[in-house]
């Protein structure tokens, strides 16, 4: 489905973020200690668990529309319920990145 195909570029984006950030802490523009890099994990592993949930929703809702498709067995209204839990996952992880995104951009405007 489209959601998956949108779930590769939310995982592209987390990937550039996480390679930005190492950089500007590697450059002096944060901790670069053991401890600078465990603070920094606990976001990076709930925004890879929310990719994961929202790639989980989506192939779901593949499946259910499928079944419904193929005759299965699959009611509609499941299919309908799979198919708006995987848009709302998508949609949620998208909003969360659009802050994150925007936050580094404020961080990195920022003069010292």
């Amino acid at each position: 489905m489209l959601v998956g195909v949108r779930c590769g570029v939310i995982q592209g984006v987390v990937s550039g973020l996480g390679a930005a950030a190492s950089t500007a802490m590697g450059a002096g523009g944060g901790p670069s200690t053991a401890e600078g890099a465990d603070a920094a994990t606990p976001f990076a592993g709930m925004f890879q668990a929310m990719v994961e949930q929202t790639s989980a929703l989506d192939a779901q809702a593949s499946r259910a529309v499928t079944g419904l498709l193929s005759g299965q067995g699959v009611d509609i209204h499941d299919a309908m319920i799979a198919t708006e839990k995987a848009d709302m996952e998508f949609e949620l992880a998208l909003q969360v990145r659009n802050k994150a995104v925007g936050a580094y951009q404020q961080m990195m405007g920022m003069q010292f």
